[in-house]
């Protein structure tokens, strides 16, 4: 990739349309942010996107390739379909071939979280490591792996949905339906499930959470029990713990599985305690098999919240280039 190409890449969340004019060397050029129209539909929420993406391609429309998506949850590969998307409310939205008749240009729908891994992988804390696992704990868990400089989408374009390894056979229901997923163990909303029903019966014992959430139980959220945590409040280090462990064994069984040489860690859980990657580095060091471990790195997300459209960016760049 001599000459210097761009791609738009979009991350399409339930609150919020994240959007970035992006480069081929991973930099971002021009961002735009837009409220999620989520109650006017598909329909309303696609004319969001293709006024903002017509707003970048003024910047530069000559050399862009043409948009990458993310999105939460269910997409059907090459096609673009978003099967299911919860947080919008959505089924079977022909979003990327409508887009890109839409916009006249090259248009990738794919998996957020997928997206994300592509971003840390080819420009953040994965740059020149070919097998890797993505590790992002924020209100839900979800992951991405990279094995054989390949990112992995399996059968149905599922590989990777790491928040539902089983943990805990007879643990807590996931949103998933299934019991002892290490989302429901550890991701952000099980977090805040969790400290609202001890607070509710043991007051005393969620003294501090409770007025951290301003004397409102069910405002108590992951954010909160962080902060309590950090405080060294015990109940919230008790939760904390909890997860923690959830997390070890998690990644413990993806070491098992996959082999990589590096594991990633970010999401809104982990940058409000990133202590967290330490703990997790020494419980692996205890359980995982030892010739896994040798080369094996579990190291901190390099890109934030920008590793979402930069990767999306990057998916459409990369295709364009026969990568």
């Amino acid at each position: 990739m001599n000459r210097e190409k761009s791609a738009i890449g979009v991350d399409l969340g339930g609150t919020k349309i994240e959007l970035a004019l992006v480069n081929n060397a991973g930099k971002i050029k021009k961002t735009l942010r837009r409220s999620t129209d989520a109650k006017g539909g598909s329909n309303a929420v696609q004319r969001q996107i293709v006024d903002a993406v017509r707003l970048l391609r003024q910047e530069d429309d000559q050399n862009i390739a043409g948009v990458g998506l993310g999105v939460a949850e269910q997409v059907v590969q090459d096609t673009g379909l978003v099967r299911f998307a919860p947080n919008l409310e959505w089924h079977d939205v022909a979003l990327q071939t409508d887009l890109s008749e839409t916009l006249g240009m090259p248009v990738k729908v794919v998996n957020d979280v997928r997206a994300a891994t592509l971003g840390e992988w080819l420009f953040g804390a994965g740059r020149g490591c070919d097998d890797l696992i993505c590790l992002f704990v924020g209100t839900g868990v979800g992951g991405g792996i990279v094995s054989g400089a390949r990112m992995l989408s399996g059968t149905s374009n599922t590989a990777g949905e790491v928040g539902h390894i089983t943990v805990d056979l007879h643990g807590p229901i996931c949103t998933c339906g299934n019991q002892g997923c290490l989302e429901a163990l550890a991701g952000g909303w099980a977090i805040s499930r969790k400290a609202r029903r001890a607070a509710a019966t043991h007051p005393e014992a969620g003294a501090a959470l409770i007025k951290m959430a301003d004397h409102r139980i069910d405002a108590i959220t992951a954010e909160i029990v962080a902060r309590a945590y950090n405080a060294k409040d015990s109940l919230a280090r008790r939760i904390i713990d909890g997860a923690c462990e959830a997390l070890i064994g998690g990644v413990v069984s993806m070491i098992s599985m996959c082999n990589p040489n590096r594991i990633i860690m970010g999401g809104g859980v982990i940058e409000g305690l990133p202590e967290l990657i330490g703990r997790v580095k020494q419980g692996v060091r205890l359980r995982a098999l030892t010739a896994a471990l040798e080369s094996l790195q579990i190291v901190p997300a390099a890109l934030g919240k920008e590793a979402g459209v930069i990767g999306a960016a990057a998916l459409v760049l990369r295709e364009s280039e026969g990568q």
